[in-house]
């Protein structure tokens, strides 16, 4: 009698095991069933079920054909290997001691192969099924009518095509080495393949097996060499420094490749003949293999490596140019950066305008308010209830009002969970009470009262404002104004409404008597949870028993979830991009979240590759703003346009782009009808879109080297520019952010709502060039303002910096700033003007008390250089005046008024009829550039920066030659000086000390 190679386990133990397995699977469906449900209840609220239907039987099919396809390679090589077992096999101890694992697998062998196989097809389809994107994008992706300059292939197959295949590939190449695992395992145990005893150590069966799945290996990896052809031009060029094939890549590893692919397939060849007819052993396979291995380091490693280092090398600029060129074109391509029109702005003028005083279209528009700074104040003057909020920074839009077209800072007063009290935090308060938030808060950007508040004109709690510093009455009214769904809203936010009898108990908002009034929702939003089902489902899938035994949930109920816009959208649909930055717009009456959404790719061929969270992270992100995912792209659009209901949930997606391929590849996925067409955008939403931060961030960073088209230049990397840091933080390393301005550019026919940004050259702070995004009719518009190479021209951090420091206005902001208060700046603004600069940067005050907030009390401006012509005024309108003022005190030579501080300022003529005569022709000329002169030094020595102040100390003394030459040409015609009357001389300099 034979003894049991392993011992039994006990029937109780096998029962209890069985029990626990099944609570696992059954609690593991049961999570799963009613994720599943619930998920198919909310996409039937927001009617897109498609969209759940289409992911999910995707993601299935993926799972079964993977699955199921890996287990029966798997399981018929194992079965084969033990069909093809030895009948006989010699005696040694190896057999001996594997005849144990022989009895134990010879009776249940069957079971442990589909087990085994099983496994192994589970984790197959685990991991193809979150493939799902690159299949519905392989099945219904078309052409992008461009093609790649090395193959002359459309770009549609390597975004469409080429993913899908290397995951199939890859998948071969698993299932290949797992079977010839499985098989060499198999045939061991059986005595196929054996290391001890006399005679072959493989039977003829085991090699004829065995060698065949290692052909099939080879000629896969020959299939590779082939995709790895089209994907070279994807790959990293360390010679040029850019994305795609380079010289060393076109004219040899390319033919390498090539010559690998042949290799391969002969080596497959070579395998199955030398191991089964010609010598039937594994020394010429083995010896074939070697050779394998060998060319693929010589030919696919060395030679490149060769031509790279001893031809590129020394000659790369030359060598690289015209693959530089194709990754330019590529990148601009893949990017939308081959529209944008780039524009000469000379910037040479340094004076202030008089127009400045009458400007019509960029003065009037200057937005004062900066976003980020006043949601305190929003939240302190429109608050009411502590459990409202605007978050940590607000957004910008435009209205008309009473026919003006202005910027406007709105905010949404919601409701913040978090700011509840103890007393009001419970299960029904949380849920079934604190349901809704009130009004859409706005104020004109570029207007402030009551000691530097915000002009409300919108968003009130009542009929009529309250506050004798608001609108009288709501000037952007919405008909449904109450906010169900908002940015504040996190994932277990959810609310329960629909009530019975005539009582409400929602909290809507406090009346003017001091009481609060209640409601009731209306909307068609939310999934009903009435039944006993329902209220079982979710309180399964919430934690919640209260969904069961609370009176506050009956037959009327809806249960509201995913509250937050960009959540809903992400959810409608998965393969969109969203900008981090929703903004809420009042359109029709009804308050709506517009959130912009791209497609992406990340194999277009020869374009750069970029990191969406690298690239759109700046000063913002956090506070205000959702940070992107770390996702590599090269390739976006922004081809929808979404928007979010914000009483009753409705989303909506707009084509916003209906020549992108990859929206089209979408659409088609799921039936067609998924994105409306663009001709069903409504004009009173499409008045407010306006161009997306984190695609214009992307496209900014890009155009900082990409704007540069020529190979050569592009190469040496001298004219590149660079996002300048946060100007009153440079030393933070934060991005300075773009800002949203209504206003009117050099080139432009009129006033835009424009994102713009400034730019600096590469290493340096002095301005290069400004950027701008808009829309004209409907279409996207890229703009670029450049600077001469050499301007004199400060960029925002310089700017920032002589204001700041000016002699005068250091000690004004000194005053404004105390233990008890202290000072905040704006957004500085860099605004192109009558061929100059005009820069802008609101000063607030901050008191230190408790539930301060921020007041505007000062304006900053400077015209030019940024440090020349400085004011610090009380407000917009006073500060371009004395600007205008300096600027005729410039051109005409006028000494600036004594001020206690100016040593240096003559004193008064005491004769009343002995005052100069004014100054004309070039001597008033002359006079006027000694006195940018003397403000270029003051400007130096308040910066510190020596080199600068000698220059400008030179300047200045090029500047008083001329005067005097002017001022002796002017006696010399004039004649005699009149009685009585005292020559005109050129303003006093100062005193050549940087310390002075």
């Amino acid at each position: 009698m034979r003894s049991s190679p392993l011992p039994r386990m006990s029937r109780r133990g096998r029962v209890t095991i069985g029990v626990l397995v099944g609570v696992f699977v059954l609690f593991t469906l049961l999570g799963w069933g009613v994720n599943a449900w619930t998920d198919w209840l909310w996409f039937d609220e927001v009617r897109y079920t498609q969209v759940f239907t289409g992911v999910l039987a995707t993601r299935l099919l993926l799972f079964l054909v993977v699955g199921v396809g890996m287990a029966l390679v798997v399981a018929g090589n194992l079965w084969l290997a033990y069909r093809l077992r030895p009948r006989m096999r010699p005696h040694s101890a190896e057999q001996a001691t594997l005849e144990r694992y022989r009895m134990l697998l010879s009776p249940r062998l069957g079971t442990w192969i589909a087990l085994a196989s099983a496994v192994v097809g589970l984790f197959a389809g685990l991991s193809a099924q979150s493939r799902w994107t690159q299949w519905l994008l392989f099945r219904n992706g078309g052409d992008f009518g461009v093609k790649d300059p090395e193959f002359g292939v459309d770009v549609g197959f390597y975004v469409f095509q080429l993913p899908f295949w290397r995951y199939l590939l890859g998948v071969g190449f698993t299932a290949v080495v797992l079977a010839l695992l499985g098989a060499l395992a198999v045939h061991y145990v059986f005595g196929g393949v054996r290391l001890q005893g006399v005679g072959d150590r493989m039977t003829n069966a085991a090699r004829a097996h065995l060698s065949s799945l290692v052909a099939v290996f080879v000629l896969l990896k020959a299939v590779a060499y082939v995709l790895d052809r089209r994907a070279m031009l994807l790959e990293y060029n360390e010679g040029a420094k850019l994305y795609g094939a380079g010289y060393a890549d076109v004219n040899a590893l390319l033919p390498a490749k090539e010559i690998l692919a042949w290799i391969s397939v002969l080596v497959a060849v070579a395998i199955i003949v030398f191991s089964n007819a010609v010598m039937r052993n594994l020394v010429w396979p083995g010896i074939s293999l070697a050779l394998l291995g060998v060319s693929a380091v010589a030919i696919g490693g060395i030679y490149p490596w060769a031509v790279q280092t001893f031809e590129v090398k020394p000659s790369a600029r030359d060598k690289e140019a015209p693959y530089i060129e194709r990754s330019i074109e590529a990148t601009r391509s893949a990017f939308g950066l081959t529209a944008a029109k780039t524009t000469p702005y000379a910037a040479s003028n340094l004076v202030p305008p008089a127009s400045l005083a009458t400007d019509t279209s960029v003065v009037p528009n200057v937005r004062l308010l900066d976003p980020q700074l006043v949601s305190e104040t929003y939240t302190q003057l429109q608050q009411v209830r502590g459990f409202y909020d605007f978050g940590s920074k607000l957004d910008i839009d435009r209205y008309a009002v009473k026919d003006k077209t202005s910027d406007y800072v709105v905010g949404v007063r919601e409701i913040n969970y978090g700011e509840l009290t103890d007393q009001q935090n419970n299960w029904i308060n949380r849920h079934t009470v604190y349901t809704h938030g009130y009004g859409l808060v706005a104020a004109p950007a570029n207007q402030v009262v009551c000691g530097g508040q915000p002009y409300f004109v919108s968003g009130f709690l009542g009929e009529k404002a309250q506050e004798a510093c608001s609108s009288p009455t709501e000037e952007i009214p919405a008909q449904q104004p109450r906010i169900y769904y908002g940015e504040r809203m996190e994932g277990d936010d959810y609310a329960i409404v629909g009530q019975t009898g005539d009582r409400n108990v929602e909290f809507d908002r406090p009346t003017s008597t001091g009481g609060e009034q209640y409601y009731t929702y209306t909307g068609e939003g939310g999934v009903e949870i009435g039944s006993f089902p329902r209220r079982l489902l979710y309180a399964i899938k919430e934690q919640e028993s209260n969904f069961l035994l609370s009176e506050a949930v009956n037959e009327n109920s809806k249960l509201l979830y995913v509250r937050n816009p960009r959540d809903r959208v992400e959810k409608v649909a998965p393969f969109l991009t969203l900008d981090g930055d929703p903004y809420p717009a009042v359109v029709n009456g009804r308050v709506l979240w517009i959130v912009d959404g791209y497609t992406t790719a990340a194999t277009y061929p020869y374009a750069e590759r970029v990191n969406l969270q690298a690239e759109t992270t700046d000063e913002l992100t956090g506070r205000g703003t959702f940070q992107l995912a770390r996702e590599n792209v090269n390739y976006i659009r922004n081809s929808v346009k979404a928007t979010v209901d914000a009483y009753d949930g409705t989303v909506k997606l707009y084509s916003y782009d209906d020549t992108d391929p990859v929206l089209k590849a979408w659409n088609k996925a799921f039936g067609g009808d998924l994105v409306l067409p663009k001709g069903d955008i409504p004009p009173e939403l499409a008045e407010h879109f306006r161009y997306p931060a984190d695609l214009f961030k992307v496209q900014r960073n890009l155009l900082t080297k990409f704007h540069v088209t020529d190979p050569g230049d592009f190469y040496s990397g001298q004219d590149f520019w660079q996002v300048p840091n946060v100007p009153d933080a440079p030393d933070s390393g934060q991005k300075q952010p773009p800002y949203y301005l209504f206003t009117q550019f050099p080139g432009q026919e009129g006033p835009r709502f424009q994102l713009t940004s400034a730019v600096t050259p590469n290493g340096r702070q002095n301005l290069a060039a400004l950027v701008s995004g808009s829309y004209v009719d409907g279409q996207p518009r890229l703009e670029v303002l450049e600077l001469p190479d050499q301007t004199r021209i400060s960029g925002p951090v310089q700017v920032h910096q002589q204001m700041t420091n000016n002699g005068d206005i250091r000690q004004q902001l000194n005053l404004l700033s105390s233990n008890q208060a202290q000072v905040q700046y704006g957004n500085l603004l860099s605004l192109p003007f009558a061929d100059g600069m005009l820069y802008v940067e609101p000063i607030y005050v901050k008191s230190s008390s408790q539930d301060a907030y921020p007041l505007l009390q000062k304006v900053l401006l400077s015209y030019g250089d940024g440090g020349s012509y400085v004011v610090l005024a009380n407000n917009l309108g006073d500060g371009i005046k004395q600007l205008v003022e300096q600027g005729r005190r410039a051109q005409t030579g006028t000494p600036p008024p004594p001020s206690d501080d100016d040593d240096n300022t003559p004193p008064p003529s005491t004769g009343g009829t002995n005052t100069p005569p004014p100054l004309t022709g070039e001597l008033a000329q002359a006079a006027g550039q000694v006195q940018a002169a003397i403000a270029e030094v003051k400007a130096a020595q308040a910066s510190g920066d020596f080199e600068r102040y000698g220059r400008a100390l030179k300047a200045l003394d090029e500047a008083m030659a001329a005067f005097q030459r002017a001022q002796a040409a002017a006696n010399g015609s004039a004649g005699p000086a009149p009685s009585g009357s005292a020559s005109p001389s050129p303003p006093a300099s100062p005193s050549p000390s940087p310390n002075g």
